[in-house]
């Protein structure tokens, strides 16, 4: 018998282009999408548009269309999933100066991004000894989970990966750029502007994963996977794993960074207030205050309503996907 969907619909996209007006760009977007009930988080920037956005399917096509319609859109990539609820509790729709933070202006991906490579034929090339893996995503985002074998950098913010590969590249490349490198990231973007980073340091041979671990993730059946653990998300969903199914991770309200069934099973751990990964991060007084809104959140769930007040903490993570 054929399971009913679940009611939100989740669209994660990204598109480099050139806006020559951002705020033109933003204002009757985040207009539609106000009207529409559409929640997420949609980031405008001169290079393009970088965001994830959920609702009913009528007004995530209705959103979608509008995103196409917009100058070098038409042909924008995006991954759906569902939700049983609502991943985000408002929309918001901002001006940046990338749309995802690397902190080299001039690296453009649209004159010099790697190689495309669909998911049916990630597992060869990544399975080749020649080939170098390269996991582009942030530390935390890497411990829920990577492909068997990949080098994780081990940085916190995207930022850092610059300074990681000029320090690392030696060790890396050895005396050349000959070899093939092969990275990754969530749906694609920071690949995109990893792979032009890459090689504008004057490396040759550069791969990335078309459309990302969650597409990967979406097209290639479990058992011919060589993807280990789940995918952390940008949203209430936390992580997913194969089909896009939701994971076991939960979302720690302190720091914003993942917790494992491990951890939240932690003396360390405690709902709403801290994790293991925070645990000695934070001030009494700091902690006092995650206390106090996981309690207001709780007496808003009770009441059936949802609790949308100010965040006490900044993400511990960038705006990349």
């Amino acid at each position: 018998m054929t399971q009913p969907l679940s009611p939100i619909r989740v669209a994660a996209l990204y598109q480099f282009t050139r806006f020559a007006d951002c705020e033109a760009v933003r204002a009757p977007l985040a207009a539609l999408c106000d009207r529409l009930g559409v929640k997420g988080t949609l980031l405008i920037a001169g290079e393009g548009i970088n965001g994830t956005i959920a609702g009913g399917d009528a007004a995530i096509d209705e959103a979608i269309a509008h995103i196409r319609s917009l100058p070098g859109c038409a042909a924008i990539d995006v991954k759906y999933a569902r939700a049983e609820t609502m991943p985000f509790h408002r929309m918001k729709v901002r001006l940046k100066r990338e749309i995802v933070t690397m902190g080299e202006p001039d690296i453009d991906p649209l004159e010099g991004a790697g190689h495309y490579v669909e998911p049916g034929e990630w597992n060869a090339l990544i399975a080749d000894p020649d080939t170098i893996v390269i996991d582009t995503r942030n530390d935390y985002e890497v411990a829920v989970g990577s492909f068997a074998g990949a080098i994780d950098p081990q940085t916190p913010s995207f930022r850092d990966f610059p300074a990681w590969f000029r320090e690392q590249r030696e060790r890396l490349l050895g005396d050349g750029a000959a070899a093939k490198v092969a990275m990754f990231c969530t749906g694609g973007i920071r690949c995109e502007k990893a792979t032009a980073f890459l090689k504008a340091e004057g490396v040759e041979h550069v791969y990335h994963l078309k459309g990302g671990i969650l597409k990967y993730l979406e097209t290639v059946p479990a058992d011919q996977s060589l993807w280990q653990g789940e995918c952390f998300v940008f949203d209430e969903r936390v992580a997913v794993g194969h089909g896009l199914e939701p994971g076991s991770h939960s979302l720690c309200r302190a720091c914003r960074r993942p917790v494992s069934a491990a951890g939240r099973a932690s003396p360390l751990f405690v709902e709403g207030e801290r994790c293991p990964a925070c645990a000695e991060e934070r001030t009494d007084s700091q902690r006092a205050g995650y206390a106090e809104r996981h309690r207001q959140e709780a007496l808003a769930a009770a009441r059936g309503v949802a609790h949308v007040g100010a965040v006490v903490a900044p993400p511990a993570r960038d705006d990349g996907r």
